[in-house]
């Protein structure tokens, strides 16, 4: 009778992993928690977003209009499928 060790290694390896994935999460929350109770450091925090949202306004104005484009053209696409749907349901009749 053969024992399988190599996947209780990996089964092992994986509670680990999830439980270190687990406590860093944890830890991280606390630490952000803390940190945004300091109105300097929201502040600097806001003052750094704005700064380079302005610097990179033009890659994200760019991007957005992309992504607007993006969205129109998938619901006209659906548009036209669900028109295809209700013709094809109709003559079915």
């Amino acid at each position: 009778m053969k024992h399988n060790h190599g996947s209780k290694q990996t089964v092992a390896k994986e509670i680990a992993k999830g439980s270190i994935t687990s406590a860093t999460v944890h830890t991280g929350g606390k630490i952000v928690k803390n940190i945004t109770k300091h109105p300097l450091v929201v502040l600097g925090l806001g003052a750094v977003a704005g700064y380079f949202v302005y610097r990179y306004r033009k890659e994200i104005i760019s991007g957005t209009e992309k992504a607007v484009g993006a969205s129109k053209d998938f619901v006209l696409h659906q548009k036209e499928n669900l028109e295809d749907l209700v013709a094809e349901s109709k003559e079915k009749e």
